[in-house]
């Protein structure tokens, strides 16, 4: 019947007459000196007389199924954005966007920023209730915060076409440079948007791990960007100028990332 109801149901036993609920319940619970079939049917096996280990997995589990949900929201909002721009791109310039390597350095560090993510801290209201898997609210996340993505990009493409004047094949070096680096450091910034229903940096901040996975890559990208390193990537160096509309770029981008956060959690009720 709670089941029946949306609940989510946990059942405690250790008799033959047990295996059916354990099995029928979405948490089984049984002890060490339990019947075989109850214990073969359990999820978990208590190997102490202590149900302390329950609340702790209760507390660790919907923790780590909140951050499961936002590095989720991250990847798949990011590659839909990166899908459309690439797409745009390729239409309308006479020369690719980024270079294979160019992607997979990218993906790489965009990766290692969220090396962090497993130990960031949850709000203690977002673990007083078990949550289960949103699909139509991970779509709407992917499509609103992955097209805002991609309106970001074009603005970034502008920039480097018009102002910078890197519009014809032999400028595509540095055409590809400034959006590596606007992909990496915007990508990075947005998640400490996404891991909090709050205002970032203000509101609530990132776990230690996190924030130092996220300032890491940031560095290495200015370096890459604004030093010899890029030829390692087959990139030429980036103009120092170049700082000022980066900066100005993710300000734009965080700002309308929040103002989408605000929308989505009115329209869902709910951000994790």
């Amino acid at each position: 019947m709670f089941q029946a109801n949306g609940h989510t149901v946990g059942y405690m036993g250790d008799g033959i007459n047990d295996s059916l609920p354990l099995k029928q319940a979405d948490i089984g619970i049984s002890v060490d000196n339990a019947v075989d079939i109850a214990k073969e049917v359990a999820d978990i096996i208590l190997l102490e007389k202590d149900l302390m280990v329950l609340d702790e997995g209760v507390v660790e589990g919907r923790s780590t199924f909140a951050n499961m949900s936002k590095y989720l929201k991250m990847s798949v909002s990011g590659n839909f954005g990166n899908m459309f721009s690439v797409l745009i791109a390729s239409i309308f310039l006479p020369f690719l966007p980024m270079l294979p390597v160019h992607i997979l350095v990218q993906n790489l560090l965009n990766d290692f920023a969220q090396l962090g993510m497993p130990f960031d801290h949850v709000e203690s209201k977002y673990i007083e209730k078990p949550k289960k898997w949103d699909l139509g609210g991970i779509k709407g996340f992917m499509v609103s915060f992955g097209l805002l993505s991609t309106v970001l990009d074009v603005l970034c493409f502008l920039v480097l076409w018009f102002i910078f004047g890197y519009n014809n094949p032999d400028m595509a070096g540095y055409f590809q440079c400034g959006w590596f680096m606007f992909g990496v450091i915007s990508q990075t910034m947005v998640i400490h948007t996404i891991r909090t229903p709050k205002l970032p940096f203000v509101g609530d901040r990132a776990s230690i791990q996190l924030t130092l996975s996220t300032l890491a890559v940031i560095a290495v990208t200015l370096v890459i960007g604004f030093t010899g390193l890029s030829a390692l990537f087959d990139l030429p160096t980036m103009p120092i100028s170049y700082m000022l509309w980066l900066a100005i770029l993710m300000v734009v981008y965080m700002v309308f990332a929040q103002i989408m956060k605000v929308i989505y959690i009115k329209r869902h009720k709910d951000w994790y």
